[in-house]
């Protein structure tokens, strides 16, 4: 008498295997895009650190040095600019577009792109808003 596993019964437990695979796949690819919008916060959150320190050392006080004219964030600044150039950057890998920026001597807006869709942003008011249908349009509109 012969033991072992027909080719059948092999080929059968393979694609169960793989059926299961496929699911567990699905599955890491939602938790994947909430860490990347998870990071795309937090980097937000330090644009908002960053914008206040901008706004103190500034004389008179001002967040118009946050946003270049064509609206995105300054990372020329000796003082801010490599650090705010890693978070655009970073912003960029995970949710595949840069920031937007808005700012006025008294207001400021910037939002991204989620991984996961829809917009967040954060404003000169320090909240942030999320589920958004686009960018921010104006230094207010965040607030």
């Amino acid at each position: 008498m012969r033991r072992g596993f027909t080719l059948i019964e092999l080929l059968v437990v393979i694609a169960i295997i793989g059926v299961l695979a496929g699911i567990v796949l699905v599955s890491l690819s939602g938790a994947r895009n909430k860490a990347k919008d998870a990071r795309i916060q937090a980097d937000l959150t330090q644009v908002r650190s960053i914008a206040e320190l901008i706004y103190d050392e500034s004389s008179p006080n001002s967040y118009a040095s946050l946003c270049t004219t064509g609206n995105r964030i300054s990372t020329s600044s000796a003082t801010y600019g490599p650090q705010l150039n890693t978070i655009v950057n970073d912003i960029y890998t995970q949710g595949g577009e840069y920031p937007v920026c808005y700012a006025t001597s008294t207001n400021y807006c910037v939002s991204a792109k989620l991984a996961s869709g829809g917009y967040v942003c954060i404003g000169s008011a320090g909240q942030m808003k999320t589920n958004l249908t686009s960018h921010c349009t104006s230094p207010t509109s965040c607030d």
